[in-house]
């Protein structure tokens, strides 16, 4: 089974890579696509991010079988109810939401009846719009599925083998147990960086603009990470907050070991957590999710 026809609802950083990824590695593939905001739907046209871009979001899925939701969490729902009414019955609905237990039910109760499979490409950059897509975003990059129990198996293979075309690793997880993972590894480093970015720019008066000034590359990084799509984060960390909080209680317990040792002057027990998370970095690379060149091995068009 593989999709002639894919609806794409969201045309942003990944609904935008998601329509030039499949022209470019899905030919025989159509794609349409639609977005609430008339400017982005302008520039989505020429850029050429789908095939046709559309006005309305009934006439972007009336004839698909694949439709991928690429809207933030909070408005999930209400993008899927206004699709609903020219949704063909046996279309496939996915999304790429990382908050996957709440924007499931989400799309549940504004489609029932149809095969929701959740998935979430663990890719990305701090960009966002129309201009931030490109074909390449997902290559080597995880795409974690979330099915919910009895799921159709030729469709769940179907968006599998789809997301695979892509260029994506694909992981079969749990939607719940995804959102706790996703909650240390992206939710709670976002939130980090926005809060030191903030307290940086609390403190400007304090340093006479030397904070900004004198960027050395570990702050230059949080503010990389602090520039993301602010109603998106927004969104993931209501979406998310019972996994969110789980992490930060967790992290706020290991922050204030950490300022116990400095306090006391533990050089060994400091030594010994700095060593532990260097492995973690070397663990990363060698994984194949990023690489040991400056600024972190990333250009303009690398997550």
């Amino acid at each position: 089974m593989s999709f002639a026809n894919v609806a794409i609802i969201g045309l942003g950083l990944q609904g935008g890579s998601i329509g030039l990824a499949v022209q470019q590695y899905l030919p025989d593939s159509r794609t349409t696509g639609y977005d609430a905001d008339p400017a982005t739907r302008a520039r989505a046209r020429e850029r050429g991010l789908v095939h046709e871009v559309c006005d309305t979001p009934t006439e972007a899925v009336q004839s698909c079988d694949l439709v991928i939701f690429c809207v933030p969490p909070g408005v999930m729902g209400q993008a899927a109810r206004e699709a609903a009414p020219a949704l063909p019955k046996d279309a496939l609905v996915s999304d790429v939401g990382s908050c996957k237990q709440s924007i499931a039910a989400s799309l549940a109760e504004a489609l029932p009846g149809y095969t929701i499979i959740p998935a979430h490409p663990v890719a990305g950059t701090e960009h966002s719009g129309p201009d931030a897509g490109f074909a390449t975003l997902f290559r080597n990059r995880w795409c974690i599925v979330t099915p919910p129990e009895a799921t159709d198996l030729l469709k769940l293979t179907a968006l599998v083998e789809f997301w695979e075309a892509l260029g994506a690793n694909v992981e079969i997880m749990d939607a719940a147990h995804h959102d706790l993972v996703l909650a240390v590894t992206s939710h709670l480093p976002h939130l980090i960086a926005y809060t030191i970015v903030g307290t940086a720019s609390d403190l400007e008066d304090v340093t006479e603009s030397e904070v900004i000034k004198y960027s050395a590359g570990g702050f230059r990084d949080f503010t990389r990470i602090a520039a993301s799509d602010p109603t998106m984060w927004r969104d993931v960390f209501l979406a998310n907050k019972d996994a969110v909080l789980t992490m930060l209680q967790r992290f706020t317990e290991d922050l204030t070991a950490l300022q116990r040792a400095i306090r006391v002057g533990d050089d060994k027990a400091l030594f010994d957590h700095f060593t532990r998370t260097r492995a973690i970095r070397r663990s990363i690379i060698e994984e194949g999710q990023d690489d040991d060149r400056p600024d972190f091995g990333r250009s303009d068009h690398e997550a």
